[in-house]
């Protein structure tokens, strides 16, 4: 690897000194990476420095519910003995199919109590899905909503699960999680390791299987104080959470950055840019981060009012771009409003960029510049590192990122090299150190901040009968960025679209089903090696609209 371009005190120079002091220290075997200093050590020490801060100040609002930080702390206690009780212990996995709610973080603290491991899944989930992940897992317990009980796979399915809580309703071969209130005295915290996984998400996985990204409690700490620093937020903050708190921004950028923040964060069960707005202005919000589609709808709205709103000051975004004319209207809008460009993924634990605040119109083809502990190099095909502004694919160390991949340590291994995560992104840094993100190395799809491979989709695909052959492209979308659609050859041409809709959507998240179809009877296009040409057909989807279905 040749020299560094940049030192680290020269490629973030418009973050100034906000940084506290940092060390390097050695983690996870062979990584050597720049650290707070003074930090705390575990995810639940997160919560119990906010309660030392600020007991009585509301932590949680969701409908007509408030929680102050002693009552969250409370409830996730009994929760904890609820769970110790039914023979839940370090180490083990709990798996929590649960939407926005307050019962989402209260159960994530109690699992951190025991010093198990929590693992969010996405609630659009579906049966097969959700079947392999907690059999990959292991999972030993599932908080899910009542309401999902029908995708629930069948215990033979997942043979270490031997406790089901059911929220919000009662569900049949579950118990109820108000049951688990019912129990005595909570264990103390665990004793953790810094390096130890609190947290598993599973990320899609380029051959059909998602990959189970270890979140450590080394890392989260990390990406909460980036968070919280960058953004100077405090305990007299306020946030809502409109997107899903099982994603990792969800679950990072605003569940435990407030929590360090000891600040207030209001839940949002489903995201309508109304409601949203209503309830910016009355719990006088100062903080969110949401995908540009988001806020794309909130300028729609006619109740979208300055005055009411004017306490909004970091608007941040990430999962997807930010058209010009967003920004500008925003700027129109809600001119208080710091826009604040947010670029990271599931194995960094979120951040690794921030746009520094006032910096998105100077740098507005950017994603801001690596985080304080954040070390971001770019590399071109022989692993060395290219000049300033030179493009290559994007690799990433520091004390955020994840540990490897659970129970995957082929994967681990063709991912991470020297303690950079390959992140598979194609783009360049510039010699102020800002970040520019081009391209995307695997043929992956944007949806509004949902990210889709491919395979995933057309191995569904595949398994109708009528289908010859499929490829999976993004279909350009001016409000979500890319839609999926899908050009199929088949064997039948009697089948339709609505054929294909209905067969995938029992096996694919609702977002993932293709929205628009090219149906032939005639081969897709290859090149000489007989790969499938992506690149062609997503040219002619987009010069030969009139053939979309």
């Amino acid at each position: 690897m040749t020299k560094p371009a940049l030192s680290r005190e020269t490629a973030h120079p418009d973050w100034g000194r906000v940084w506290p002091p940092r060390q390097l220290e050695a983690h996870y075997g062979d990584r050597v990476v720049s650290c707070f200093a003074d930090r705390p050590r575990s995810l639940h020490a997160l919560l119990d420095e906010a309660v030392a801060r600020n007991a009585e100040a509301d932590a949680l609002v969701c409908g007509d519910v408030r929680l102050p930080y002693r009552e969250v702390l409370a409830q996730s206690s009994r929760i904890a003995a609820g769970l110790a009780t039914r023979g839940v212990k370090a180490g083990d996995c709990v798996a929590m199919l649960l939407g926005n709610r307050v019962e989402f973080v209260t159960t994530l603290f109690a699992i951190a109590r025991l010093g198990a491991i929590a693992v969010p899944l996405s609630t659009r989930e579906q049966m097969p899905g959700l079947a392999y992940m907690l059999a990959h897992c292991a999972a030993v317990a599932l908080v899910h909503e009542a309401e999902l009980a029908a995708v629930l796979p069948a215990p033979s399915d997942t043979p270490a699960l031997r406790l089901r809580a059911s929220v919000g309703g009662e569900s049949a071969g579950s118990e109820s999680f108000d049951s688990m209130l019912q129990h005595g005295e909570a264990p103390a915290p665990a004793a953790v390791h810094e390096e130890d996984t609190a947290a598993i998400l599973y990320t899609s996985g380029t051959t059909g299987r998602p990959k189970g990204a270890m979140l450590t409690h080394l890392s989260i700490v990390h990406s909460s104080m980036h968070y919280q620093i960058a953004m100077g937020l405090g305990s007299s903050d306020s946030a809502i959470a409109a997107v899903p708190l099982s994603h990792v921004t969800g679950l990072v950028a605003l569940i435990t950055t407030m929590v360090r923040a000891a600040g207030k964060l209001t839940i949002m069960p489903a995201f309508k840019a109304a409601n949203f707005i209503q309830l910016a202005a009355r719990e006088r919000m100062t903080y969110t981060l949401m995908v540009p589609a988001m806020y794309n709808l909130c300028m729609l709205q006619p109740s979208l009012d300055a005055r009411a709103i004017s306490t909004w000051r970091i608007g941040a975004y990430g999962g997807a771009p930010m058209p010009l004319s967003t920004i500008t209207l925003l700027a129109q809008k809600l001119p208080a409003l710091t826009l604040m460009n947010c670029y990271g993924s599931t194995e960094t634990t979120s951040p690794s960029t921030l746009m520094p605040p006032g910096q998105t119109a100077a740098h507005l083809d950017t994603v801001g510049a690596p985080l304080g502990c954040v070390d971001m190099r770019v590399m071109d095909d022989d692993g060395r590192e290219v000049a300033p502004s030179a493009i290559g694919e994007i690799w990433i160390r520091g004390p955020m990122l994840v540990r490897g991949y659970w129970n995957d340590p082929i994967a681990t291994a063709a991912n991470f090299t020297g303690g950079y995560w390959q992140s598979g992104d194609i783009g360049s840094i510039d010699v102020q150190g800002y970040v520019r993100i081009v391209d995307r190395k695997k043929d992956m799809i944007n949806r509004g901040g949902y990210k889709i491979y491919t395979i995933e989709v057309e191995n569904a695909l595949y398994a109708h009968p009528a289908v010859q052959e499929c490829a999976v492209v993004a279909k350009p979308c001016p409000v979500l960025g890319e839609r999926v659609h899908a050009f199929v050859a088949l064997k039948d041409g009697a089948v339709t679209t609505s054929n294909l809709v209905a067969y995938v959507k029992p096996l694919l998240s609702d977002y993932k089903v293709p929205e628009s179809f090219t149906l032939s009877t005639t081969p897709l296009p290859r090149n000489a090696n007989g790969k499938l040409m992506k690149r062609e057909m997503r040219d002619r989807l987009v010069a030969t609209p009139e053939n979309l279905t």
